[in-house]
This record gives structure tokens, sequence and C-alpha cells, in this order.
């Protein structure tokens, strides 16, 4: 009973490790407009294989891809998707091809991009007259209370509130 359970046993090591080692399903560039393209890749390894080697994967295809074009690959947009039990992780990602002397060919970063952009261009005209310090008139009734609470705090003693209290209300006049 002991032999049968251990040939059992055997097989499916075999099998779980052909299954590790058997990579990934893989799929085709496909086309999602006349330059713009999409690879997605899920690994059969499960957690036994990391998601850095299975993105490094799909963007060497897809380089590869746009060099069988003569073009060059820039990243739009990706995707990654981890291992989790019952899930095997999975990596998309979106390129475009576009000649090599194109200006976008060097240095294009994948940076994360906003589900929604909201763009607005409103135009504000206003006519703004200012006037010059010598045309106002000082607030009577705001500097008395600013030097009521400067003398309620301490900071003028009750000669000098008197003092400054007697410019403000001769200045009024």
């Amino acid at each position: 009973m002991a032999t049968k359970s251990v040939l059992l046993a055997l097989p499916l090591a075999v099998l779980a490790t052909l299954l590790s080692l058997a990579g990934c399903a893989t799929a085709k560039p496909i086309a999602l407009s006349n330059d713009t393209y999409m690879i997605s890749q899920t690994s059969a390894g499960g957690i036994f294989r990391s998601m850095s080697s299975l993105k490094t994967e799909v963007i060497t295809r897809a380089n590869e891809f746009a060099a069988s074009k003569g073009k060059v690959a820039i990243p739009i947009a990706s995707k990654e998707s981890p291992a989790y039990p019952g899930h095997m992780p999975n990596f998309e990602y979106q390129f475009r091809l576009v000649e090599r002397n194109d200006p976008r060919a060097s240095g294009q970063a994948l940076l994360p991009r906003p589900d929604v952009v909201v763009e607005t261009h409103d135009t504000i005209k206003t006519d703004i007259h200012t006037t010059t310090k010598s045309d106002q008139t000082p607030d009577t009734y705001s500097q008395l209370i600013k030097l009521d609470d400067l003398h309620k705090r301490g900071i003028l003693t009750d000669a000098k509130f008197a003092e400054q209290k007697g410019k403000v209300l001769d200045g009024a006049k």
C-alpha cells in the first residue's frame, strides 16, 4: 500500500516541477491601433516566478517585436497582477512603435497616468483699479480696536495707549 502512494506522489512532483518550469502563457502582441500594441503574459510558475523576471520577459518581447518592424517600442502603460493563492501573476504592457529617429524614441519613461484627465481652460476678464495709499482714508474704528487690543495684552502702557489714541482721533478730524 505504501508503494502505491510513493508511485502516485512521484508523478505529481514531476508534474508540479514541469509546470513551474513550463514558463508562461504568452500571447503575440495585439494591435490596439495602427502603431500601438499590447502584450499580456501570465506566468505558470505561480509564486515561484518573480514579477521582475515576468516584466523583463514581456518588455524584451516588445522590444524584439519593434526591432522586427525596424522601429523602437516606447512604453505607454503597464499593469501588473501579483500571484496569490488561486491566481497566477500577470503583466500587461502597452507600447507604441515609433521610428528610430523620432524624439520620443530616446529616454521615454513609463510614468503612472491617471485614469481620467480633466482639463479646463477658463479666461477671466477683469477691470482692476488700484488706489494709492494717499487716496485711502484710515479706518479710525479699526485703528482704535488694534490699539485697545495692544493695550489689553500689555504691549502698550496706559500713557502710550492714550498718546496713540489721541493721534488716531486727531487724524480722523
